[in-house]
């Protein structure tokens, strides 16, 4: 059995953990939590199983690398501190650790990644001889193997385009929706996840992955953006009000440009309410889907929606995200030491889980 740590229990460390107990492959041997309200709790709990599993959450971090896990998912978001989430996977690294992460923006195509990244990555996998797989929450699966599968389906490809259609007000991070992403903000405030040049520095590494993947170069990596406000003021359940004149909605892309056009796409429509912006792409129904369409011929069209967590599918999709993460340990694990990106891990069928209950 791979001893698996999962550190952080958030929206994906939840899920990772859930995905860890369900593999027949892994154990579970720690969970790190940084809340002192969480320390002591068993991590069944604090994943939403039915049942405990017997590991209680630490805030001890030494204590954990010091009994070299075979591996660990690295849970903890990296959008508002890179730098921090950098050294913690370096620390894991060095301790000898398999580690799966969707936290280093930079390493979803580690061949194009700044050094200053890189080198203290190589450098702690050289030392302690893990390996690194970093794979995207939004999800990395849509915007990397699930586009480049599908297009070896069609006779001809003009264009590619990968994109999340979210009602935020179901997603279980007041903070993010708030101000990382500036809903309900004066239409002049500027969210930082939106900030010019921060969706190619977060997204950026996927359309070059898929661009190398498909033997073309890109002439330049282009953003395009816009934003709605609330027409009246809305009322959600998890956040309360959002008040009418405020943002509401916003649509981005990250464009990779082939011959001075754009071949390459990966678009984000969000919303607060369904009322703001109905004239953009929406889900088929629920609050939200993942979407790819390949245009050419034939032209096709692919949607997924996930559900977890009682039915959210901000949950799903976070669940298919880490379920990506977690089922390329094993193989990691039997895999030289260094660093991975999505065309390097395979499709990882579901070997021993069919029918399988959750322990």
């Amino acid at each position: 059995m791979i001893r698996t740590v999962v550190w952080g229990t958030g929206n994906v460390g939840r899920a990772a953990i859930r995905a860890v107990q369900a593999h027949p492959d892994l154990r579970l041997s720690a969970v790190v939590v940084h809340d002192p309200a969480k320390v002591g709790r068993d991590a069944g709990d604090l994943a939403g199983l039915e049942h405990p599993v017997g590991i209680a959450a630490t805030d001890d971090v030494d204590a954990v690398l010091a009994a070299e896990p075979d591996a660990l998912v690295y849970a903890v978001s990296g959008d508002v501190r890179p730098d921090d989430a950098l050294a913690d996977v370096v620390r894991a690294l060095r301790a000898g650790a398999i580690v799966v992460t969707p936290a280093l923006y930079a390493l979803y195509d580690h061949r194009s990644a700044p050094e200053e990244v890189t080198e203290p990555v190589r450098a702690a996998i050289e030392a302690g001889g893990g390996a690194l797989f970093v794979s995207g929450v939004d999800p990395g699966w849509g915007n990397d193997i699930l586009p480049l599968l599908i297009s070896g389906l069609g006779g001809t490809v003009d264009a590619i385009r990968c994109q999340e259609i979210f009602d935020y007000s179901t997603y279980d991070q007041p903070d993010s929706v708030r101000y990382l992403v500036g809903m309900g903000q004066p239409m002049d405030y500027q969210p930082p996840m939106i900030a010019p040049s921060v969706p190619t520095m977060v997204w950026g590494g996927q359309v070059r992955l898929m661009a190398r993947a498909l033997g073309v170069d890109l002439d330049e990596i282009r953003e395009t953006l816009d934003r709605r406000a609330l027409d009246s003021t809305i009322s959600t359940a998890t956040m309360g009000e959002f008040d009418a004149g405020t943002q509401g909605a916003i649509r981005f892309e990250v464009q990779g440009i082939v011959d001075g056009e754009p071949r390459i796409a990966i678009e984000h429509v969000t919303r607060i309410h369904p009322s703001c912006a109905p004239d953009w792409p929406v889900p088929p129904d629920g609050d939200g889907a993942h979407r790819v369409i390949v245009e050419g011929r034939p032209r096709i069209e692919v949607t997924v929606e996930a559900t977890d967590e009682g039915g959210s599918r901000s949950a799903g999709g976070n669940a298919t995200a880490v379920g990506r993460l977690v089922n390329a340990i094993d193989w990691l694990f039997d895999s030289p030491p260094g660093v991975y990106d999505a065309l390097d891990v395979p499709l990882r069928p579901a070997v021993g889980k069919l029918g399988r209950k959750t322990p």
